[in-house]
């Protein structure tokens, strides 16, 4: 809960400060000094302040507003939008987190996990800096009937939606991810592993994927 609240608190300041070369240094202090309630329903009360304060300042900017993000080079806006949208996933994630520490796992809904895959894509793996390796493409296949393929050669990595596999498509790239979209999501984000997964062609080129480390410019 601190990770999520101090969160929403930390970029609710961003959208806050709009456009921007690095975040609030007010912001950055009150994350690393942040302190959070003890007892239950004051924390609660105290998350859902958080939430409100991040709600509040992505209303009053709106979704086209600048602001500072972690992720200029990628393909995602450096926006109010693309940060709500980015925060959306984080909780989603996080709340798989509690979820498993509960014991009472669910999956993601469906259209919040599709849009999650994208947004981790476009986020997190889109880049103009060189893949170290031979040329490749990785296709993703959510079993609710939406792919995207991740190209990555000497001008980086890029995203694209694909219609629906075929043999021909499957050829294309040098590995095929299959599984639901909440189960993609968890493998993006390094809660699940490769093998709960159905992987087509060459597995290993995945754990270059996750090893992977791009330099920003």
């Amino acid at each position: 809960m601190k990770h999520l609240g101090g969160g929403d608190r930390f970029w609710a300041a961003i959208v806050d400060a709009g456009s921007a070369d690095a975040p609030p240094a007010e912001a950055v202090a009150a994350r690393a000094a942040l302190e959070v309630p003890r007892e239950r329903e004051a924390l609660l009360a105290w998350l859902d302040a958080s939430t409100q304060l991040l709600l509040g300042a992505l209303r009053a900017a709106g979704p086209e507003s600048g602001c500072w993000t972690w992720w200029p080079a990628s393909q995602s806006p450096q926006t109010a939008g693309g940060t709500a949208r980015h925060r959306v996933q984080e909780t989603a994630v996080h709340t798989y987190d509690a979820q498993l520490a509960g014991g009472s796992l669910q999956p993601l809904p469906v259209e919040l996990a599709l849009d999650g895959v994208e947004e981790f894509f476009f986020t997190v793996c889109a880049t103009p800096s060189a893949w170290p390796h031979k040329p490749t493409a990785f296709d993703f296949h959510a079993a609710e009937g939406r792919s995207w393929r991740l190209t990555v050669d000497g001008d980086g990595a890029r995203i694209t939606r694909i219609p629906a596999p075929t043999a021909e498509d499957s050829d294309a790239a040098g590995a095929s991810v299959h599984g639901t979209a909440s189960e993609l999501v968890l493998y993006l984000y390094d809660r699940i592993q490769a093998d709960s997964l159905h992987v087509d062609g060459d597995a290993g080129l995945l754990d270059l994927l996750r090893a992977w480390e791009p330099e920003e410019k």
